[in-house]
């Protein structure tokens, strides 16, 4: 069924405006009616919000011409459907600037001849808007009801789209990525001539398909609607189809697992991905999630992952193993791969699921390696970046960016502390008997590479206090402290003071004090 709106023509042929005279804007007679109202002030603005058929009999501003005009124009501004004079109480003229200005903008002005009561005129058209209303709600579930019956047994989203030709009589076209549908099968499209709907079908927050209508005749907001349940039907679609396959892809990782665990040769898995008919000639790396405190089900996640990072030109395998989902990602794009891997894994975490995970969540990017059996590799340095992760509560994720700290994760507590002493004791010892500031201090010294002026500023200090503080340094750490070597070394420790402080292996030297 299709639900026309309301337009001043038809209202024209309803009872009460028989004996209606049109005096100007004949060519805005298709103006859709939403509403009646009845006016008689001529500040209007915050009474209307457009398309309302306007009643009245001129009585604050026919005696006025510059005060009909102002009248006029605001109607015209507004976008009110049409005005209704009434012309039998006390008749006056409309001159020829009045109705030049309605003919200009295809505004229509009616003068009723014969008295017709204005309560009548509102209670027949809001009658019928509302009944149009309800029926188009009714029509709109019975629709819903045939997609929702249809999902059932469809095998292919293409059904849903032809679904929607046969009830709105439209061109329906349907894109994705590389597939284009369009019913009829063969039919003329001019956007720039045609009126067009589109609606956007969105999967895991992303735009995943484009679903368009166009109209022969005036799209309605019936067609609207009905172009928003197709919509959401197609994605429930897809997102059925994605889980089955998904679930399908969980039942052949095997061969993902064992490639991980380097039981494969280079031309064994590219004879193996051939097989798969993928692409894997850019190298690419492996990235690891984990869900603490919870046997996570990955089946959405790998999903909205998968989706997300194909879009950055990555091609996913996964295997999965209790909390931990490891993906490898095979790079389908030239240049800029740390770049993509970086804007791929924030949207995933910005995403909504993501956002109300109650669960700790690590994930680390490994080494990105050239070669396909290398990466087992990318796999190591994937769980090692989650590892220092966790130890020194970080939130770098990609194991080139963790410097200093690969370095660190190497050497056992002990050594790693008895190194730290034999460089910082007197530093940590003064600092903890005087309380001082003596480690702060070195540490932004080093880091403002040995600028006094800046040291002070960042340190809030003056420089005589910082002076002091320098000099104590030297008195403990030696004067050649700031030479290359030592100063190398010393940066090092710092680092691996902090390393042990955030994993509490730090030990007090209280019996020195």
């Amino acid at each position: 069924m299709h639900h026309f709106p309301l337009t001043v023509c038809d209202v024209l042929k309803r009872k009460h405006f028989g004996h209606v005279e049109i005096i100007a804007g004949n060519r805005g007679l298709n103006r859709t009616v939403k509403w009646v109202h009845i006016l008689e002030v001529t500040d209007i603005k915050s009474l209307l919000k457009g398309n309302e058929l306007i009643l009245s009999t001129g009585l604050g501003w026919r005696e006025d011409e510059s005060l009909f005009t102002s009248f006029l124009e605001e109607l015209i501004e507004i976008q009110a459907a049409a005005l209704c004079i009434d012309m039998t109480r006390q008749p006056f003229s409309i001159s020829p600037r009045i109705i030049s200005l309605a003919n200009e903008h295809h505004f229509p002005v009616l003068l009723f001849q014969e008295e017709v009561p204005y309560v009548e005129i509102t209670q027949d058209i809001h009658s019928y808007l509302i009944n149009k209303q309800y029926q188009m709600i009714r029509d709109l579930e019975c629709y819903s009801q045939i997609l929702n019956k249809k999902l059932l047994s469809v095998r292919s989203y293409e059904e849903i789209v032809e679904l929607l030709h046969e009830h709105t009589g439209h061109a329906v076209l349907f894109q994705m990525e590389e597939t284009e549908i369009l019913f009829p099968t063969g039919a003329c499209i001019k956007p720039n001539t045609q009126r067009t709907l589109q609606q956007c079908i969105r999967l895991f927050g992303q735009d995943y398909a484009q679903l368009y209508l166009f109209g022969n005749r005036d799209v309605t907001e019936y067609d609207n609607l009905m172009l928003d349940r197709t919509a959401t039907a197609i994605a429930q679609f897809l997102l059925r189809d994605l889980f089955v396959a998904e679930k399908r892809r969980v039942e052949e990782s095997e061969w993902v697992h064992s490639w991980l665990a380097g039981e494969y040769e280079e031309r064994e898995i590219d004879d193996i991905l051939c097989s798969h008919r993928i692409v894997a000639t850019k190298g690419g790396t492996v990235c690891v999630s984990k869900f603490q405190g919870a046997d996570a089900d990955f089946t959405y996640y790998k999903l909205l992952f998968r989706t997300i990072f194909e879009q950055f030109g990555f091609f996913s395998l996964c295997t999965e193993k209790r909390n931990e989902l490891s993906v490898i990602l095979l790079n389908q794009r030239e240049g800029k791969v740390k770049q993509r891997l970086e804007q791929a894994l924030e949207r995933l975490l910005q995403t909504d699921f993501m956002r109300k995970q109650k669960y700790a969540f690590f994930v680390g990017i490994g080494k990105f390696v050239e070669f396909l059996d290398e990466f087992p590799k990318a796999l190591r340095t994937a769980k090692e970046t989650i590892k220092i992760q966790q130890v020194m509560q970080s939130d770098c994720r990609f194991y080139e960016d963790m410097h200093m700290y690969r370095l660190l994760s190497m050497y056992k507590h002990e050594d790693l502390q008895e190194i730290v002493m034999e460089y910082l004791e007197p530093v940590i010892w003064y600092d903890q008997k005087y309380k001082g500031k003596l480690i702060e201090t070195l540490r932004v010294y080093l880091a403002c590479h040995g600028s006094k002026q800046e040291t002070a500023k960042k340190l809030f200090v003056v420089r005589q206090t910082l002076y002091h503080r320098i000099t104590k340094l030297e008195q403990l750490l030696g004067e050649d402290f700031m030479k290359p070597n030592k100063r190398l070394v010393i940066e090092f420790m710092l680092q691996a003071y902090d390393y042990l402080l955030t994993t509490k292996r730090m030990k007090t030297y209280e019996k020195s004090l």
